[in-house]
């Protein structure tokens, strides 16, 4: 599996957006998505495949931590698309606080 399909799944996102915080173990995960033990377990699985966590075990916990570098073959996939999303008119609906992130995200 590869980061665009693990990344395709909303609960591996959560997860992942949960320990780009701060490293997590899977009770903290639990507590912090609302998902079941099992379910956090799997999609870790997933996200340990593709390397975009890592494990690092401390007595009997394990902690997962962000491995941002996977994500730099997605990044390398959108940045011929940069210039389409600077150019994106931003809806009237959409929060001032989501339209400042995207501007922030694609001047980068």
């Amino acid at each position: 599996m590869d980061p665009f399909n693990a990344l395709a799944e909303p609960n591996r996102r959560r997860l992942l957006e949960a320990i780009r915080q701060a490293p997590c173990t899977v009770n903290m995960l639990v507590s912090r998505t609302g998902l079941s033990q099992p379910a956090v377990s799997k999609h870790l699985k997933y996200l340990r495949q593709t390397n975009l966590v890592t494990v690092k075990p401390e007595g009997q916990k394990r902690w997962y931590e962000l491995n941002a570098t996977p994500l730099t073959q997605i990044e390398a996939f959108l940045k011929p698309y940069r210039p389409l999303l600077r150019n994106r008119p931003v809806a009237p609906e959409q929060p001032l606080e989501l339209a400042n992130r995207i501007e922030k995200d694609t001047a980068s």
